[in-house]
């Protein structure tokens, strides 16, 4: 009888690796900008993620999606979304090991690395999955804008830096840990928030009653969110809670969960005010800066979450290389896919060392760098990410364009973070106003690009191109994708030029600077260095 079913020249799971400690370019980054006992700290977190059981809990979350419950079974009106257990797996693991509100605390408690490592952690964890990440992220980024109402940064602070996921509504000062939402924008303006039609009227008590629908609200179970509304001074921020101080239930109708693309285990929802009760932080008519404060984390974290995508991505397809033989030899030995792997381990290297210089910058407390770079970089690396990781799905072939192989989930994903908290148009025009605004910005950006100056020419050459850009004031709109990609590709330039190995630096200098941006994937210039690049981009088993 003949073996028509026996398996050979398959894969083995990709399972016993450590996606932090194990990622070369990740790993440095950390010891970089942090130290060795940071590193050392993230170690259970990163076997976590290599994990089979972390795995499956990304595949769990995603199968089965979250679901509405609009009302109890007598009608009584309860705004509940149910999820699969693995995604409070998923949660509890990402909010106990750090990664969403605890850097507050800690920095205010005089840690100096608190926002590296987590950044790091978040690098490496949402490599596993990458919908709950937002949830995570929301409850980070919404500290620093919160403390601009003391009295309810006193309130809710100690809930949103807690390391404890307790999932379900109830009153917040009584829960061991708190998550964060967020509701800005609406049906009729999308990006153009100050087109928002929720309107707050002051009530006696120093509350406000807000009345209005908000078109994307991700994460609605979480325990207190940032909204915009309208009083008469304009656009104004408010803390909307799901549950009382006294313990009743805010107005928070959940109208509807989004059928969307990707990020299938998150819940994004429209949500209907109707005398809902809010307190205002900030200052009346200052909504948008003050959510802004908010904002500008969550894109750190757009930019962390996409060179996340990318680096699961090249991992999928380093490992599939490594194990899978074509034409007579491993894949990953020949020529061609050599070219495609090392230029996709440059794009995630350059990704994730910009990733974590805006997570240093946190912690420094360079906010005009942060402005500026963090805007570039949002444009950039999250508008790349679809592209690489179509490209390492193509490695795989069609097992690639299995949905077991993992990589439809982050394809499906990858665009993403280009559109939320702005999407391209929006953020490239975002990096001309910031540098039209403040000469701090532009300035701190330039020392950053001064300090590979002479390193290598090519590099010296697109920073006079940007130069030569930024010089010519006529039709700087239409240019701004232009002028945010070049500064961006300045800036990723500059950290590998300066720490990145020689290979890695003067290949993206080559191929980004000097050539075609890599505008398609696996066009390197012949290098005997190409090799390395990918052994350096292998993960390492735990």
């Amino acid at each position: 009888m003949t073996a028509t079913h026996e398996v050979t020249n398959q894969v083995p799971p990709l399972v016993g690796h450590d996606p932090i400690a194990g990622d070369a370019a990740l790993s440095e980054a950390c010891l970089r900008h942090a130290d060795a006992a940071t590193l050392a700290s993230l170690a259970d977190l990163g076997r976590l993620a290599g994990s089979e059981q972390a795995q499956e809990w990304g595949r769990l979350a995603n199968e089965n999606p979250p679901r509405l419950r609009t009302h109890d079974r007598y009608g009584h009106r309860i705004d509940e979304v149910e999820f699969h257990p693995a995604w409070h797996e998923l949660m509890r693991s990402a909010v106990e090991h750090g990664l969403a509100g605890a850097p507050w605390a800690a920095q205010q408690a005089g840690d100096r690395r608190a926002h590296v490592r987590r950044a790091v952690g978040y690098l490496g964890w949402t490599q596993v999955e990458m919908g709950h990440g937002c949830p995570v992220t929301m409850t980070y980024a919404v500290v620093p804008a919160l403390r601009r109402a003391p009295e309810l940064a006193a309130r809710y602070e100690p809930g949103l830096t807690a390391r404890a996921y307790q999932f379900g509504l109830a009153e917040p000062t009584g829960k061991a840990g708190l998550i964060a939402g967020m509701g800005m924008t609406e049906k009729q303006g999308g990006s153009d928030v100050r087109a928002n039609a929720t309107r707050a009227v002051a009530r006696t008590d120093g509350s406000y009653a807000l009345t209005g629908h908000k078109w994307f609200t991700s994460a609605p179970m979480s325990d207190l969110f940032l909204v915009l509304a309208q009083l008469d001074e304009g656009v104004s921020c408010f803390a909307v809670p799901r549950v009382l101080p006294d313990g009743s239930r805010n107005v928070f109708h959940v109208q509807r969960l989004k059928d969307k693309l990707g990020d299938r285990s998150n819940a994004s929802s429209e949500v209907e005010f109707d005398g809902t009760t809010g307190w205002l932080v900030g200052e009346p008519g200052r909504g948008v800066p003050t959510i802004i404060e908010m904002v500008n984390m969550t894109r750190v974290d757009c930019v962390l979450g996409s060179a996340a995508t990318v680096r699961a991505a090249l991992t999928q397809a380093i490992h599939h290389a490594r194990h899978r033989s074509a034409f007579g030899a491993r894949l990953v030995d020949q020529p061609l896919m050599q070219n495609v792997l090392a230029d996709v381990a440059v794009e995630s290297e350059a990704a994730t060392a910009l990733a974590i210089r805006l997570a240093a910058a946190v912690d420094r407390g360079e906010a005009a760098f942060l402005r500026l770079a963090g805007a570039a970089a949002k444009y950039w690396v999250c508008k790349r990410t679809p592209g690489v990781v179509a490209e390492a799905m193509e490695v795989l072939g069609g097992n690639g364009y299995v949905e077991e192989s993992g990589l439809p989930r982050l394809y499906r994903q990858a665009p993403l973070n280009s559109i939320w908290e702005g999407s391209g148009n929006v953020i490239a025009l975002d990096v001309l106003r910031a540098m039209e605004r403040s000469e701090e910005s532009p300035a701190a950006v330039v020392a950053e690009l001064e300090l590979a100056r002479g390193a290598d020419r090519r590099f010296d050459d697109a920073v006079k191109r940007l130069s030569a850009e930024l010089g010519d004031r006529e039709g700087l709109p239409f240019r701004a994708r232009r002028i945010a990609g070049q500064l961006a590709l300045c800036l990723q330039g500059s950290l590998l030029l300066r720490y990145a190995p020689t290979a890695v630096a003067d290949t993206f200098c080559a191929s980004r600077l000097g050539g075609e941006a890599g505008s398609v994937l696996g066009m390197l210039p012949a290098s005997p260095a190409v090799a390395g690049i990918v052994d350096r981009a292998g993960v390492v088993a735990t």
